[in-house]
């Protein structure tokens, strides 16, 4: 058991959450139960997500996409209304990391699908960054693009959109997960082979060909479903508590 606002406060502490600048608020966003005895994760704070939390009589929800994005509404009615209030009468905290989620060397997305695609030295992907939300790593050995695109639709169950280039091999690899698709011209500067991200523009398809490097968008969903199991794992560690992730699949 943890009290809850302990258990954010080491994870505030762990993620550096306050030196990021964000377009949400990380940590605590709606505060249920004092005590936490389970934790229930997901990508995102969906009703189906809350409905699983209510479910397996969780106390906390941690997502990777929470509520409160700049530019939104401010009244809490409909489609949001209708989450928060579910969270609210049955007591369930949310607590949300995005940017530090993505960028902590060991707990976060990118650490993660780097190890999973087997890419090694890595190095930020815009070095001007403090804490890095994109990176650059490298492959053991070159592949061509039609290897790297099969290997990478194997290891995320997705049906991966390649948009080429003119290189004929893959070695340095830049990526950052969920909607960095713009984050390709860091990768082109830096001469990358090939970038990674989740989603894909109209103007990507451009952007890969003059650019010279191979876009693959591997969904949004689906490179980002690995920091909140992480950060999960760590807290249970940390405070001896139960976790259990919820997955959803997102065509996205």
């Amino acid at each position: 058991m943890a009290n809850v606002h302990d258990l954010v406060q080491w994870c505030n502490q762990t993620l550096k959450a306050y030196e990021f600048k964000d377009y949400a608020p990380n940590g605590l966003q709606i505060e249920g139960k004092a005590e936490v005895n389970k934790i229930l994760s997901a990508v995102t704070a969906s009703e189906d997500a809350i409905d699983a939390a209510i479910s397996a009589n969780a106390d906390a929800l941690l997502v990777h996409h929470g509520y409160f994005w700049k530019g939104e509404p401010y009244p809490i009615t409909g489609m949001r209304g209708n989450r928060i209030k579910k969270l609210i009468q049955h007591n369930i905290s949310l607590i949300a990391y995005h940017l530090p989620l993505d960028a902590h060397p060991t707990l976060g997305n990118n650490a993660a699908i780097a190890e999973l695609i087997g890419l090694k030295n890595l190095v930020a992907l815009d070095a001007a960054e403090k804490y890095p939300i994109g990176n650059i790593g490298y492959l053991d050995h070159a592949m061509t693009p039609e290897q790297f695109k099969s290997q990478l639709q194997a290891l995320f169950h997705f049906d991966v959109i390649h948009l080429p280039c003119d290189k004929s091999t893959i070695q340095k690899v830049g990526f950052c997960t969920g909607g960095a698709q713009d984050f390709i011209d860091k990768a082109a500067f830096e001469q990358c082979d090939a970038y990674i991200s989740g989603e894909v523009s109209e103007r990507t398809f451009y952007e890969a060909k003059e650019l010279g490097v191979h876009y693959f968008a591997c969904g949004h969903h689906a490179t980002e479903r690995y920091g909140v199991q992480r950060l999960a794992q760590a807290i249970a560690t940390q405070f001896a508590i139960q976790t259990e992730y919820f997955e959803l699949h997102n065509p996205i």
